[in-house]
């Protein structure tokens, strides 16, 4: 049985609370320093923002930002690779599902979802 629109509607509010709870946890790790917690956030992140299109590459674009403010020039060009892909596998619905989203890993890997992110998922589906 699919979701009727009231219950789409709130699942699609449950990821972008879910989304932007990790962005402000984020943006303070990165605050306080704490770079590898920031990266974690936005892993995070990018894998509840991967079935929209705007906020999937919101996300590479927050992961581009913060690869360029720590200079990590490998992670800057795996970022712009992905921002390319991203509109492609979102349009064909060829998504690596659970992906981090890193240039530590393969674009194309599919990965474990962390359970607490899949329950916030499931909801959409229903």
């Amino acid at each position: 049985m699919k979701p009727d629109k009231t219950d789409r509607a709130s699942s699609r509010q449950a990821i972008a609370n879910a989304l932007a709870a990790e962005y402000r946890a984020q943006e303070d790790a990165r605050r306080r320093g704490d770079f590898p917690l920031a990266w974690h956030h936005l892993e995070r992140a990018h894998i509840l923002s991967q079935t929209d299109l705007m906020a999937h590459i919101g996300s590479h674009l927050r992961m581009l930002a913060l690869a360029m403010h720590l200079r990590d020039w490998r992670e800057v060009a795996g970022q712009i690779m992905r921002l390319a892909l991203a509109p492609v596998g979102n349009l064909t619905r060829r998504l690596p599902v659970g992906n981090t989203g890193r240039s530590t890993v393969s674009a194309f890997a599919p990965m474990q979802i962390p359970p607490d992110l899949q329950a916030i998922l499931d909801r959409e589906d229903g």
